[in-house]
């Protein structure tokens, strides 16, 4: 509801004044009282409802034909609730009395004109709620709540013009349109009201740093009908009068959450009294809605694929190979990026993450593109921006980026519910530095772009003890058809060390890891018995799973993990500058694309004509309905701290959970 409005009624001439439909207006009974008056009576014409209410402490009555006690503190409400066909053809009448005299002393008489104002937009996203009595002026989350949405309108859907659509104020293409969201200006009433009124739309200027408005000024199948009136250097704007029921508008988002910015954006239209040029213009009624600027999301390796994307380099022909016909069996589509574009960069996981964003009347992917700036930096914005697929990026001002920046150190987990909590959309794991320590963390401004997306939470998990410095050299989820529907893979040097305690007492201590390694002459293999009496190796892998260890109670605390959720896959490493490095190639570092699993094929110790690592990741995710896929990443990624994880990307299914519908 609308700040009420204070009519004051003159005994010396009729009065007129403006109703909104369904807005109170308070009518002031106290100028110029004829002197005596103790009681007055107050009538209405047909459609008018009339209530007194004699002071603050009291409800109010229906001023029915009686006569009322004029004390201090007694109020007269006006409401109005059907729109008048012409100026003035309602009002109310006030009589003043004294018991002195039989005939009134004086009679007011206030001429009414309603008019329906209502500033609309999707309130209800897909059903949300009830859609009577909905506050438009707060966003509320969940499956009750109610609230309209804004897209971030970030794509380019005129790939003619070289920059994202909201990055001017133009509407290049009719497709454009479909990105934005809907705003309507209703009104009901004589059109002769606008010769001394008028409607002004307008917003603050923060909220118009953050999105922008179009209003549809003629047949809306041409662009240059759509007139920017909002946004950026427009605060406000007079709504001309067509003798139209609406007006619409177009709203398309400029920024997404971030630091500072929570996401919510508010519109306002007021209707504005100019008829007496001796005073500044009148505030009559204000309608306001609130948008909520729709997050980026991730989507995890549980999710359907629909496009794995590759660089094909100098040496990774057999990779790109292997990959493509994995993407067949898993019915994906592939795009590889050329030399020529990637200039030799490989490492197309770190560059970007592929999510997306959703409103009711719309979802497309959005990339978000590092802060690392490798060869691969134009790839995003030139090659995947495009119609329905947008574009994002956070870089520091000072430009100072670790390898942690890179987007292998970017992960989120399936649904899962810890601590009492649902998170449908899962959790966002980033890697850093134990808590208070100094070393390797995310820059701030990629962290605080997550965590203001608020639908799924960051977690910050240790990583500085790896070379690289990325959570996919030890981690990863794979789909299941029981439990939680997924598995949390976790790299684990005890379980490897079992695996060949296990080989070694059955005889196979002399068989070599690294046997078979083709096209690099700087591999000497080495016996499981070696492995074994390495003290180094073995001391160094008790502290890489004492860190793996840290980070494992961590998911298990965050994610609502139990120890039956989690699978340990056989893993080694050694020590690289000081830092952990994969021993042989990393084998939770694979591509899912559903049921199939493309893995870094580890070139263990060949037993009765199998590799024993490769038979035990068989026996521990075949049983869960996965098909295994050893990819030779050897040479072109694993000897450059890389696997097929790291050199592949993944686009995915949104998930079927609306973000709206979260409680928080």
């Amino acid at each position: 509801m609308s700040p009420q409005r204070i009519v004051r009624v003159s005994l010396e001439h009729p009065t007129s004044a403006v109703c909104v439909a369904g807005v109170e207006t308070l009518v002031d009974v106290y100028g110029l009282v004829p002197e005596g008056t103790e009681t007055f009576e107050v009538y209405g014409t047909p459609g008018v409802d009339i209530y007194i209410s004699p002071s603050t402490k009291r409800n109010r009555e229906r001023a029915e034909a009686r006569r009322w006690h004029f004390r201090a503190g007694t109020e007269i409400i006006v409401i109005m609730n059907s729109p008048s066909n012409d100026l003035n053809d309602s009002h109310v009448q006030i009589s003043y009395h004294s018991s002195h005299k039989p005939l009134p002393l004086a009679y007011a008489v206030l001429y009414l004109t309603c008019i329906d104002i209502s500033l609309d937009c999707d309130l209800n996203c897909e059903g949300r709620g009830d859609r009577n009595f909905l506050d438009k002026r707060q966003w509320v989350w969940g499956p009750s709540g109610h609230g309209a949405v804004l897209l971030v309108n970030c794509d380019r859907d005129d790939p003619s013009y070289g920059k994202r659509d909201n990055s001017d104020q133009k509407i290049r293409c009719l497709q454009d349109l479909e990105d934005m969201s809907i705003m309507v200006l209703r009104t009901q009433g004589p059109a002769a009201l606008f010769d001394d009124h008028k409607f002004v739309l307008h917003t603050s200027s923060y909220d118009a740093q953050r999105a922008r408005v179009f209003h549809a000024c003629g047949p809306e199948d041409e662009c240059e009908n759509y007139h920017h009136v909002l946004g950026q250097d427009k605060v406000s704007y007079v709504v001309p009068h067509f003798h139209e029921d609406e007006e619409r508008f177009l709203v398309e988002g400029l920024s997404f959450p971030d630091s500072g910015f929570s996401g919510l954006i508010s519109f306002h239209v007021t209707l504005l009294d100019n008829s007496n040029e001796d005073f500044s213009e009148t505030p009559i009624f204000t309608d306001t809605v609130v948008f909520r600027v729709a997050p980026w999301i991730m989507t995890p390796s549980t999710l359907p694929p629909l496009e794995v994307y590759v660089c094909r380099v100098r040496n990774n022909t057999c990779f790109v190979k292997a990959v493509a016909e994995l993407a067949e069996k898993a019915g994906c589509k592939l795009t590889i990026c050329p030399q020529d574009e990637n200039r030799n960069d490989r490492w197309i996981q770190d560059e970007m993450e592929l999510g997306y964003i959703q409103a009711p009347h719309k979802t497309f992917p959005v990339v978000f593109d590092s802060p690392r700036n490798g060869e691969l930096q134009d790839f995003p914005y030139k090659r995947i921006l495009g119609p329905d697929f947008g574009y994002v990026t956070r870089e520091p001002r000072d430009k100072s980026v670790s390898g942690l920046d890179s987007f292998g150190n970017l992960e989120v987990s399936p649904p899962v519910v810890a601590n009492g909590k649902e998170y449908p959309l899962g959790r966002i794991l980033i890697g850093g530095n134990l808590p208070g320590s100094i070393g390797r963390r995310v820059t701030q401004v990629v962290r605080d772009f997550l965590h203001a997306q608020r639908v799924q939470p960051p977690v910050e998990l240790f990583v500085d003890w790896l070379s690289v410095g990325h959570v996919d050299e030890f981690l990863s989820f794979v789909p299941a058809p029981d439990g939680k529907g997924f598995r949390l893979l976790l790299a684990s040097p005890d379980a490897c060390f079992r695996l060949f305690q296990e080989k070694q007492k059955w005889g196979h201590g002399k068989a070599l890891l690294f046997e078979g390694v083709i096209g690099h002459g700087k591999i000497t293999p080495i016996s499981i018995n070696q492995v074994l009496s390495n003290g180094k190796l073995i001391s160094y892998n008790k502290f890489v799973q004492s860190c793996i260890d840290w980070n494992r109670e961590v998911l298990k605390r965050e994610l609502g993990l139990t120890d039956g959720d989690i699978i340990d896959i056989p893993q080694l490493f050694k020590t690289d500058s000081k830092k952990a490095a994969a021993f042989f190639p990393d084998l939770v570092n694979m591509l899912v694309l559903g049921k199939y699993l493309g893995i870094p094929k580890p070139f263990g110790p060949i037993i009765n004509g199998r590799c024993c690592l490769e038979e035990k990741v068989r026996s521990l995710l075949e049983p869960l309905g996965l098909h295994c896929t050893f990819i030779d990443d050897f040479t072109p990624y694993h000897m450059l701290h890389g696997e097929v994880h790291c050199g592949t990307n993944v686009r995915r299914k949104p998930f079927p959970f609306k973000w709206w519908n979260m409680v928080l």
